[in-house]
């Protein structure tokens, strides 16, 4: 007996890629440095060492970080630096700059672990719809990574995709 019904979208061939598949699942969190400055205008080298040698670090393990200054005032990038020193090893990743701007790193360090070559000829869904917020970077980087290899790209889901590029043929050689 025949079936009545045929998964068409099973038997297309189409590769589906969730890019929520690469978020981190660690925690998001602002360290601000404002916290560390001098009525609110500096920091002081010596107070600031002291604050790192004293402070618990081994709350930020896993956790990824975004390092900002949101006053108006003068921090040497050495600081910045000496921050990062005690992250390392702690935290799963940090940045300098906002959470936008750690979230941004996140994705291109895990878009830079996918091997193009596995995905060589695929007809790619990428897919557009879900429940954790994806950054418009991150669309931009996977098509810059997957667009060489690529036989064709389409975006949403794999019953209703808008299509988005698709590898010309090449034009035989005419042989004389």
């Amino acid at each position: 007996m025949e079936p009545l019904f045929t998964n068409r979208v099973a038997n297309s061939g189409l590769v589906t890629l969730n890019l929520e598949d690469y978020l981190h699942p660690g925690e998001r969190v602002l360290y601000d440095i404002k916290d560390n400055l001098f009525h609110g205008l500096m920091l002081r080298e010596k107070d600031f060492r002291e604050f790192i040698k004293t402070h618990d670090w081994t709350q930020y393990a896993g956790q990824n970080v975004a390092i900002i200054c949101s006053a108006d005032a003068i921090v040497p990038t050495w600081a910045y630096m000496l921050l990062a020193s005690k992250l390392q090893g702690q935290a799963h990743h940090y940045v300098f700059g906002d959470l936008a701007a750690l979230e941004q790193s996140l994705f291109e360090t895990a878009i830079a672990t996918l091997n193009p070559a596995d995905y060589q000829d695929a007809r790619l869904v990428i897919k557009g719809c879900g429940d954790k917020p994806v950054p418009t970077f991150a669309y931009v980087a996977i098509m810059q990574k997957l667009l060489p290899v690529a036989a064709s790209i389409m975006y949403g889901e794999p019953c209703s995709t808008v299509p988005l590029y698709k590898r010309p043929k090449v034009a035989a050689a005419v042989s004389e």
